[in-house]
């Protein structure tokens, strides 16, 4: 009896350890190859189930490598997937603020924040009012970028129906 209970003690002992070891592991690049890799399919197309936890390894590697060199790329790489495959919109927008937050000079930060504006807030929250905060955002911060231009224009484009939009168009031509 007593050789039993020890040995169950010695397993309950082993768990533990390894919970505690596994609670205090660091997100590695190899924990984000791992998750980059499990986003396709044999056949190229996108592993719609792998897309959650890519997003939240990417997420984690760039929190806990704060200062590694390729962390705001994994954070944008984030970004880009929790946008294009619309997650989940306040997802998408706390790992915007996040990347320009953290990284304000990091180089696709203009990206980010046009993506933000154009397919979060005024594709799929309808939200003109934040969609044009966002965007005037990219024009005032990033003067020099080309999605500033970009930016400025979708400002004049905000609400208008395609009706509209080719009517702009057709009297721009004609002038």
């Amino acid at each position: 009896m007593m050789k039993k209970t020890f040995v169950l003690l010695a397993i309950a002992m082993m768990f533990a350890l390894v919970g505690c070891h596994n609670q205090n592991s660091k997100t590695s690049t190899n924990d984000v190859q791992k998750a980059e890799e499990a986003l396709f399919n044999e056949d190229q197309t996108t592993n719609l189930d792998a897309i959650p936890d890519a997003i939240a390894t990417f997420s984690k590697y760039a929190e806990e490598n704060p200062e590694a060199a390729d962390a705001p790329e994994y954070l944008f790489k984030a970004v880009e997937i929790s946008i294009n495959t619309k997650q989940d919109a306040q997802q998408s927008i706390d790992l915007v603020h996040r990347l320009v937050t953290n990284y304000p000079e990091f180089d696709k930060d203009p990206v980010a924040l046009f993506m933000l504006a154009t397919f979060v807030y005024d594709e799929q929250l309808h939200d003109l009012d934040q969609a044009r905060e966002t965007y005037q955002q990219v024009v005032d911060n990033y003067p020099d970028s080309p999605f500033a231009d970009d930016a400025a224009i979708a400002i004049t484009q905000l609400g208008m129906t395609p009706e509209e939009l080719v009517k702009m168009f057709e009297a721009q031509e004609s002038n």
